[in-house]
Formats: structure tokens, C-alpha cells, sequence
């Protein structure tokens, strides 16, 4: 199990990205929902060259780029796919029903990942009761966006 620090970022993930999504919501309003994806990448990118000279990191590493695995590269594109999805779905259902289908759906690819081994990632065993676990969230998910 992975010490307590982890699990805390974790969860602290989760509720920036449901913050994250209600502000690019809130953006894609008013500017647009392309204009708004593509205004969240250039903010992004910038606090992230901002952050990067603050804390003198090494930009050597830029250097290895070739050496990436083909699918490597796709994180950038589904970037874009979950900001524009985020941006569009959450006025139109909510947030906390926008939430919870993509937690859902994050668990299951998280799952089939771990079981897999996929992506260079770390092969974890797949259990029956994983599949409990997955039923109990999507039910959940069912009851949460019932009207």
C-alpha cells in the first residue's frame, strides 16, 4: 500500500480536477469552448515554464524526446480531448454528475490498465471482487445522476 503522502496527493488530484473543470466550464461560456480549451493549455504551459525556471530544473532531458514510446505522445491530444469534453458536458449535466461519469469511467481504463500490464505500466492482478467495485460505482453513478 502506498504511504499516506500518496494517497492524500491523490485525493487532492481528484478535487482539482473537479475545480479545474467547473473554471474551464465557467471560461468556455463566455469565450467559447475551443477558445477556453486552448486558453487553459497556454495558461498551463506557462505556469508550468514559470515553475520550471523558479525551481532551476535540468532542461537537458528535453534532449530524450525521441526516445519515447509511440503512445507517449497522445497524452498531449487527450489533453485536449478532456478539456473540451469538460468544458462542453459540465453546464449541460453538472458538475457532479460530469464527475462521476468520468470517474467511472477512469476506474474501469484504470483497471484494464493495471490488469494488463499496458503502457510500460506496472501489471497488477485482476480480482473478482474488482469487478464488485466497479459495479457498486456505477450504480452509484446511476443513483447520483438520477433526477
Amino acid at each position: 500500500m502506498p504511504p499516506l503522502f500518496y494517497w492524500a496527493m491523490a485525493a487532492l488530484s481528484g478535487a482539482a480536477m473537479a475545480l479545474q473543470g467547473t473554471f474551464n466550464a465557467a471560461m468556455g461560456k463566455v469565450i467559447g469552448v475551443w477558445q477556453s480549451t486552448l486558453a487553459v493549455h497556454i495558461i498551463g504551459a506557462a505556469a508550468t515554464f514559470l515553475i520550471m525556471m523558479l525551481w532551476g530544473m535540468n532542461w537537458s532531458n528535453y534532449g530524450k524526446l525521441g526516445e519515447l514510446p509511440w503512445y507517449a505522445w497522445l497524452g498531449g491530444i487527450l489533453n485536449v480531448l478532456i478539456i473540451f469534453a469538460v468544458v462542453t458536458v459540465m453546464p449541460k449535466i453538472g458538475v457532479g454528475n460530469a464527475t462521476t461519469a468520468i470517474v467511472v469511467a477512469q476506474i474501469m481504463t484504470a483497471v484494464t490498465i493495471d490488469a494488463l500490464g499496458a503502457f510500460g505500466m506496472e501489471q497488477y492482478r485482476f480480482r473478482l471482487l474488482d469487478l464488485l467495485g466497479i459495479a457498486l460505482l456505477a450504480g452509484g453513478t446511476w443513483i447520483l445522476t438520477m433526477k
